[in-house]
């Protein structure tokens, strides 16, 4: 994975829960395929249609909230998407996604706009828009890049099997 991701905005609003991304509506007998291809239609209809592998998705406050399901962060990784950036997260949510190996970054989102072009610095701590406006948010720590460079805590234990908890 690298550290700096470029993408298109795909904008959502505040208190996206995990419902709604992955809803129960859609899970009954069905594969986490057809359920991304209904996700955050109840918030944005038609959203997973108009999402492109490598769009980065940008909310408001409290994205992820509610249940600590993984196959929401599941979803958002096979719907292609590269990041989420979001005012905050819901803490379950957030280490599910490190888990998963989908890079999440906390900062103001007021003036991002759907459409627009971003880039996440992960390292350095940056999102940078298009017209040149730059934030400067807390880099993510070098072992949280270091599982999500791996894929996933999971692939990350597998290339590291002497790795140990300090």
């Amino acid at each position: 994975m690298k550290t700096v991701i470029t993408g298109r905005v795909r904008l959502l609003g505040d208190n996206v829960n995990t419902d709604i991304n992955c809803s129960n509506k859609y899970m009954a007998g069905r594969d986490d395929t057809y359920i991304a291809q209904h996700a955050f239609e109840q918030v944005a209809p038609g959203f997973a249609s108009i999402l492109k592998a490598g769009d980065i998705i940008v909310a408001g406050r409290n994205f992820g909230i509610n249940s600590s399901r993984e196959q929401a962060v599941r979803v958002i990784r096979m719907m292609g998407v590269a990041a989420v950036v979001a005012r905050s997260f819901g803490r379950q949510f957030y280490r599910n996604a490190i888990n998963n190996g989908l890079p999440l970054i906390e900062c103001d989102t007021g003036g991002i706009a759907g459409g627009d072009e971003i880039t996440i610095d992960l390292a350095a701590g940056r999102v940078t828009q298009a017209q040149g406006t730059v934030q400067h948010v807390k880099p993510l720590p070098h072992e949280i890049l270091a599982v999500l460079s791996s894929g996933g805590l999971i692939p990350f234990l597998e290339q590291h099997p002497d790795w140990k908890l300090v």
